[in-house]
């Protein structure tokens, strides 16, 4: 009887089956006239009001649309200000940074190696011909 008593106090939101079954079922002939009258003038409203809502909604996105372009902001500006902006917060990164110094380090221990390949096979050829 309990494990009853709580399936009926479950807090989680419809999922799937559930939907399709409270969906699927005909509560109108468990309300009377004036509840149905009541429902009714209720989803009248909330059409009403969403409708309202979504041209607010259109009207306040034309008004954003025309204040960027007053302020010269079109999505390619918006697009380098977002990459310059992210370029630049991991060009600050402390992973950056020391990628930064360990490439350079890298860079510059290879460079003094080609150097002394370089020199050792100028003296070779150095070498080869005073011979």
């Amino acid at each position: 009887m309990e494990a009853q008593a709580q399936g009926l106090l479950e807090t989680e939101p419809l999922q799937g089956r559930d939907e399709d079954a409270v969906a699927s079922a005909d509560f109108s002939s468990m309300l009377s006239e004036e509840e149905k009258e009541e429902l009714k003038a209720e989803l009248v409203q909330l059409e009403d009001e969403i409708t309202t809502l979504r041209q607010v909604l259109s009207a306040k996105e034309r008004h954003l649309v025309e204040i960027k372009q007053k302020l010269g902001m079109n999505l390619m500006n918006e697009l380098k200000q977002n990459f310059s902006k992210s370029w630049h917060d991991m060009q600050t990164s402390t992973a950056y940074k020391k990628t930064h110094e360990t490439l350079s380090h890298a860079g510059q221990k290879a460079t003094a190696a080609f150097s002394n390949v370089g020199t050792a096979i100028s003296k070779k050829f150095g070498d080869m011909r005073r011979k």
